[in-house]
């Protein structure tokens, strides 16, 4: 009898062992699923903290990004107002500008238009017409400008006939016109003077002044008081003293008329009056 209790017991010992290792055999399997699965939803959560973190660092630039284009905008208005102001201001320089270039061209048309009244109006009066005497118009003055191969022979101050005849016809200008003043300015080459009787080129020039305008005076009556006599020697030559020509271009005597302005705007208006016919 206790022989097959016992028995009874190691068997039923064998069985609840056997069931207990089942079951813990079960839990370990379910245990190691649920590691794997936290595993996996530990991963998972680690990469969208991640990708969290990224996508809030894009936020804050976007966000940064989006503050600096408003700031941007801001100027950008701010420079285009300032530039389009700036533009409005250069157009009216540049209207400005072309105002006073068309009035500058207009002028020197009048200008033109002008000296070339007063020349006419002077070489009528002169009545000359040789390629050695010129009239022009400079600087506000009238200049009559005398080879001096028509005034004087080669290093000498003695004025000929010839000569005489031409500043009678100078000095018919002068006196029409009683207030206007006329410098005589004598000019020679580089030759030095070498006669004895002066001393160099500039007594020699001043020598010419003076001869013409005692031949104006004492000849043909002009006011002493409308004239003045200056001697330029050689230091204002129209062209290098290099060649026989050019020494015989700078021999010259200019007779400055000097008009007051009314009166040398009245005499180009008459003028171009005459020419227009009007």
């Amino acid at each position: 009898m206790r022989k097959v209790v016992l028995l009874l017991s190691i068997v039923a010992l064998t069985l609840g062992s056997c069931g207990t290792k089942k079951k813990i055999a079960e839990l370990e399997a379910k245990n190691k699923e649920c590691q794997d699965l936290l595993n996996t939803a530990t991963s998972k959560l680690n990469l969208c903290l991640s990708e969290k973190e990224l996508l809030t660092n894009q936020v804050n630039d976007l966000k940064k990004n989006n503050s600096d284009l408003i700031n941007n905008m801001g100027n950008l208005t701010t420079l285009t107002a300032k530039g389009a102001e700036n533009l409005e201001k250069s157009l009216e320089s540049l209207k400005e500008k072309d105002l006073k270039i068309s009035r500058l061209q207009d002028a020197l048309t009048k200008k033109d238009s002008v000296t070339l009244a007063l020349v006419t109006s002077l070489k009528g009066a002169v009545g000359i017409s040789d390629p050695d005497i010129e009239i022009n118009v400079d600087k506000g003055v009238v200049m009559i400008s005398i080879a001096d191969k028509l005034l004087f022979k080669s290093g000498s101050y003695e004025i000929s006939d010839r000569a005489k005849e031409i500043l009678g016809k100078v000095a018919k200008v002068v006196k029409d016109k009683p207030d206007f003043e006329c410098m005589v300015e004598s000019h020679t080459d580089n030759v030095p003077y070498k006669n004895g009787v002066l001393v160099d080129n500039w007594d020699l020039s001043v020598k010419r002044a003076t001869a013409v305008v005692r031949v104006l005076t004492n000849t043909h009556k002009v006011n002493p008081r409308q004239l003045i006599a200056a001697g330029r020697s050689e230091y204002l030559p129209l062209v290098e003293n290099n060649t026989v020509e050019n020494r015989a271009a700078n021999r010259r005597t200019r007779i400055i008329v000097m008009p007051k302005i009314d009166q040398f705007y009245d005499m180009i208006e008459k003028e171009m009056k005459k020419q227009t016919g009007k």
